[in-house]
């Protein structure tokens, strides 16, 4: 085989893997479940293989990369498409929807009750809620801002919570011991259920599988029970089939569903490793969406999602 022709096929052969990794949902054990994470730089890096193959002048290298990048793109493209969508009609309640992973960090703490100020929110789903967080939290503010609360203040990142303008009661926790529930109820809406809810990250391969079952465990958005929201940092992507599989039980991406799904959220504070959408609100798929944010939370390593939901008419 010429030599041109080997490089060329050596390049190709990594894509094409990725793609029917991704397309099957084949992707098990570390480090391949964090690596599909990448699949929107992948687009890129398969479109660059294909440039290489062309000026070596292989022309079936070049034609199999061809095929790869449009598979790549036809996974990735949709998210960034997409407009508004509305139960109802569109016409129905309005939920305003707001999660943040604080990195157990009094400063996310204050930042995030400075947000919720700014942006009034009527629900709001934390993750890594120490008892310190908790306190700063309470010190800025938030009771007066949002009288009602589930709270599971924890150690080691585990602690999660959700704040609420509406009247609150706990729900049972559903799955890992990282969720927190709780039910509300909004004018001219139906009775809401929203899981602010943390899986392991899948790191290394000893977090694999409680991160599989952690995905596993979170409930079904059935019709007739109660709306569901899933908020938080679920430490997947729309690339992860495990993720897949929760949309697939009535849910859909918010940031999916309004072109903004390609808007990462982790790391923000850092440029290595490259930033990924991890954190998502899904919305029962009986919801609208009328629109989503991604803002800036100093003091966090993550930025805060705000989707504004549109509820089936109670």
């Amino acid at each position: 085989m010429p030599w041109r022709s080997l490089i060329a096929w050596l390049l190709v052969l990594p894509i094409a893997g990725w793609v029917v990794l991704r397309a099957f949902g084949l992707e098990r054990g570390y480090p391949m479940v964090p690596l599909l994470a990448y699949t929107p730089l992948a687009v890129g890096g398969a479109a660059v293989v294909l440039v290489i193959a062309l000026l070596l002048r292989r022309r079936a290298p070049a034609l199999v990369a061809a095929v790869l990048t449009v598979a790549l793109a036809a996974f990735v493209a949709p998210r960034a498409l997409g407009g508004p969508s509305g139960a109802d009609g569109g016409d129905g309640p309005r939920l305003r929807v707001l999660s943040a992973n604080l990195y157990q960090q009094p400063r996310a703490a204050r930042s995030v009750v400075e947000l919720i100020r700014r942006e009034r929110p009527d629900v709001v789903s934390l993750q890594e809620v120490t008892p310190t967080v908790a306190a700063a939290l309470e010190e800025a503010g938030i009771d007066r801002l949002l009288p009602e609360r589930a709270q599971d203040a924890r150690g080691r990142g585990l602690g999660s919570a959700v704040y609420a303008r509406l009247p609150l009661e706990r729900a049972p926790a559903v799955g890992d011991e990282t969720v927190t529930a709780a039910r509300v109820r909004p004018r001219g809406g139906p009775v809401v259920e929203v899981l602010s809810l943390h899986p392991r990250v899948p790191s290394r391969e000893a977090n694999i599988d409680e991160w599989r079952a952690d995905l596993r465990a979170l409930p079904p958005a059935t019709p007739r029970g109660a709306v569901r929201i899933l908020a938080g940092d679920f430490n997947a992507t729309l690339d992860h089939a495990e993720f897949r599989r929760v949309l697939d039980r009535g849910y859909e991406d918010a940031a999916d569903e309004v072109g903004h799904g390609l808007r990462a959220t982790w790391p923000a504070n850092r440029r290595i490793p490259p930033p990924v959408t991890i954190d998502h609100v899904l919305a029962d798929e009986r919801c609208g969406v009328r629109d989503l944010e991604v803002i800036d939370l100093p003091g966090s390593d993550h930025r805060a999602v705000l989707a504004e939901l549109v509820l089936p008419r109670g």
